[in-house]
């Protein structure tokens, strides 16, 4: 009853989903190496069964939405979907919906690794040390994890290497490295009509290019506030988007992490997982280096069509 209300109401998601099956599972079933042939299905099984996950969360959320804002009842609802009116109301209990702006499965959060440069105590240069992860982008990740878990999530990180190559084209990514790092990430930030990095001889800023407003970091005089670019953008396969946080300044992230933790839930309602860019202004303890504000000082642009 389920795949005829599929075939009925959406013939084009069915179809996609029928066709890319067909392909992977023709190309599998092509294997002349029996191990080989096995290896890559149960991987695969594993892949579909995670897949089957996601689905489910997404139509978690679905039910709990319609009921919320009343666009149906339980009986009614039950009776769209062809299930019982307690099985409604078991599955519309799940995760909260706000962690489908996060991601719908494990989220990998994507951290630059760059060589460590700096001084010494007595002001000599310090040796250059790395590939290392900022400590700031790893405290900020760290963030993301305790507020990913507390919405139901599980989350890991991993590292891109220098030259900044990350892949981009999967779901549930999050990508954490300035322009500066990854020219594959300056390339997509150059299609934001909006907001953008750049450099003069004072310095990186970010810049809204609409208003003609510029936006620097304080951390450039020894003050104690930054200002950050987050959005979702297009990935370059254009079959999804990724969530994408920078900071003028490493310590920047860490406040857009900040103020996530306060309006994920608003952000979600308004948002979903369309795309937008915004820029978040923060500050933190001089001391413990923690975020003590954050505050968003842009509207969320959003790109036409999306």
């Amino acid at each position: 009853m389920e795949q005829e209300r599929l075939n009925e109401d959406h013939p084009s998601l069915r179809e996609q989903l029928d066709a890319a099956f067909d392909v992977t599972l023709s190309q599998l079933k092509e294997l002349p190496d029996p191990l080989e042939r096995a290896k890559a299905a149960h991987v695969l099984v594993g892949r579909v069964q995670d897949y089957g996950t996601e689905f489910q969360v997404v139509r978690n959320e679905a039910m709990n939405e319609a009921l919320r804002i009343g666009q149906l009842n339980s009986t009614q609802l039950a009776a769209e979907l062809g299930i019982s009116k307690g099985r409604v109301s078991q599955l519309a209990k799940g995760a909260p919906p706000e962690r489908l702006f996060l991601g719908s499965g494990k989220v990998v959060v994507a951290l630059a690794e760059k060589l460590e440069h700096g001084k010494l105590h007595d002001g000599r240069d310090k040796r250059v040390q790395g590939p290392v992860i900022a400590t700031e982008d790893f405290q900020t990740y760290e963030h993301l994890r305790e507020l990913a878990e507390d919405v139901g999530l599980e989350i890991t990180f991993e590292r891109i290497p220098l030259g900044g190559n990350v892949r981009l084209n999967r779901t549930n990514l999050v990508v954490i490295c300035g322009p500066r790092l990854s020219p594959l990430i300056e390339q997509i930030l150059e299609s934001d009509p909006h907001l953008r990095f750049d450099k003069d001889d004072n310095g990186w800023f970010l810049a809204d290019r609409t208003t003609g407003e510029i936006y620097r970091s304080a951390m450039d005089d020894g003050g104690n506030s930054d200002v950050a670019y987050f959005g979702r953008l297009p990935r370059p396969d254009g079959q999804g988007t990724f969530l994408y946080i920078a900071g003028i300044h490493a310590r920047g992230s860490g406040g857009v992490v900040h103020w996530l933790n306060a309006e994920l839930a608003n952000l979600h309602r308004e948002l979903k997982a369309r795309r937008f860019s915004t820029l978040i202004s923060s500050t933190f303890d001089p001391d413990t280096l923690e975020i003590t504000s954050s505050k968003r000082i842009t509207p969320f642009y959003r790109p036409e069509g999306s």
